[in-house]
């Protein structure tokens, strides 16, 4: 037996492995809304604003 006819054998196996798993069948598919890209500049900047309030003593590369 070469080992092409090997590979191709595993291969097969593989295939049927795979296939007989039955694929997963969605009725819904439900993707959440995603925030828009002025929302999210507007929660980083927030929270970069939160940041400095709530810890005043933290060092940043810029203090040192």
């Amino acid at each position: 037996m070469s080992e092409s006819d090997l590979l191709c054998q595993m291969f097969e196996a593989w295939r049927d492995d795979i296939n007989s798993v039955p694929f997963p069948q969605f009725t819904t598919l439900v993707i959440p809304p995603q925030p828009s890209r002025a929302q999210v500049d507007a929660c980083r900047s927030r929270d970069a604003r939160k940041e400095n309030v709530m810890n005043p003593t933290r060092w940043h590369r810029g203090h040192l």
